[in-house]
């Protein structure tokens, strides 16, 4: 019994001393390999670079719009909001009331403006003006933030494919070689099956945060664009209420 276990280990002695690190596997294999490790590293670190941009972004717009929304209820002047939104710059919220605003006092300056009995009404487009510019700022400040997450799509859905080609070349080339050796062993086709695997392993690993974190982008997208909308129609119910009578 004693003696032959000694003898198993003898026998997996070499076993063990030939396995490679990772490392050495992605050094030892081929050039196109390596270009799509390489190429896939690169989404990856760039991925994750968008991915902590992106993040720090919406939680600052987030959090900016939420004090804007606080500021807009317990004041009563619209210019005195107008002034407190000009610190609020990252809030889409707030960028779109500067908009609405504006533009409400563009139309009102010109209806002050206008010869007598030429009053400027809903009917004539004064209230659709202030409505156009505040869906054109909500259009510009959903373009902000959907920035750079078409990266995180094209990742997410192209990176397993990268890696799969990896693999798939990586294997004709340990069967390739296998041809050559005359060698019907796994051994010999081992390490080169290795190689391969770890091309799909590292698309996997470039993938898979990519997706989750374009979900989660798109998902908090979608709540801003709603403050949006519905800041909106609150601030055109009050402009037709109080200056298009």
């Amino acid at each position: 019994m004693f003696i032959s276990s000694l003898q198993l280990l003898v026998q997996d002695g070499p076993t063990l001393a030939q396995q490679h690190s990772i490392l050495d596997l992605v050094l030892g294999s081929g050039l196109v390999v390596q270009g799509i490790l390489y190429l896939l590293v690169l989404f990856s670190v760039m991925s994750w670079g968008i991915i902590a941009q992106k993040y720090r972004q919406i939680r600052r717009a987030k959090r900016e719009s939420e004090r804007f929304i606080e500021i807009f209820w317990e004041r009563r002047n619209l210019s005195s909001i107008h002034d407190a939104s000009r610190e609020l710059t990252a809030s889409p919220v707030s960028q779109v009331f500067r908009s609405g605003y504006e533009e409400l006092v563009r139309v009102s300056r010109s209806k002050k403006e206008s010869a007598p009995g030429d009053n400027l009404t809903t009917e004539l487009g004064g209230v659709e003006n202030v409505s156009r510019a505040m869906k054109r700022a909500t259009s510009v400040e959903i373009t902000k933030l959907e920035k750079n997450c078409s990266f995180l799509a094209t990742t997410a859905s192209s990176a397993p494919f990268v890696g799969l080609f990896g693999t798939v070349w990586g294997i004709m080339n340990a069967f390739r070689g296998l041809s050559v050796t005359h060698s019907s062993s796994i051994q010999a086709v081992a390490p080169g099956i290795a190689e391969a695997l770890i091309a799909t392993a590292v698309g996997l690993a470039a993938a898979i945060p990519a997706l989750m974190a374009y979900n989660y982008f798109v998902q908090q997208i979608k709540v801003l664009a709603v403050e949006m909308d519905n800041f909106s129609h609150e601030f055109l119910n009050i402009a037709e209420r109080h200056f298009f009578k």
